[in-house]
């Protein structure tokens, strides 16, 4: 699926890959038919990570600096994620596992670093 789509994020991921992380986290992306995205989380995607799935959401603008696409369905250990705000990295870490969400719970991360 990665060779048919270019990666539109690429001027962001090497922008990202020059940031200090903020946090580490696995990260599970929900397979497409339970939910998860159609197409491939590429470097420099980013998505609102919320602390709960329950109402009213809670969260904040999150990248996770990958060096590789994340499919659907596919879990990656050890991501490093900045933040736009300080306060989303320890908001985060407090909860231990956040929620990424696009247009729906789409994935989740538990925080281990």
């Amino acid at each position: 699926m990665t060779d048919e789509m270019p990666n539109p994020y690429a001027d962001r991921a090497a922008s990202l890959k020059a940031m200090k992380p903020q946090l580490i986290a696995n990260v599970r992306l929900y397979a497409t038919e339970d939910g998860g995205k159609a197409y491939p989380a590429f470097p420099g995607w980013g998505c609102p990570c919320m602390v709960s799935q329950e109402r009213p959401f809670s969260g904040y603008d999150g990248w996770p600096i990958l060096d590789e696409p994340i499919q659907p369905g596919e879990q990656r250990e050890g991501a490093p994620f900045v933040f736009l705000l300080a306060e989303g990295a320890e908001a985060m870490r407090q909860a231990g596992q956040f929620y990424l969400w696009e247009l729906g719970f789409i994935g989740e991360a538990i925080v281990v670093g």
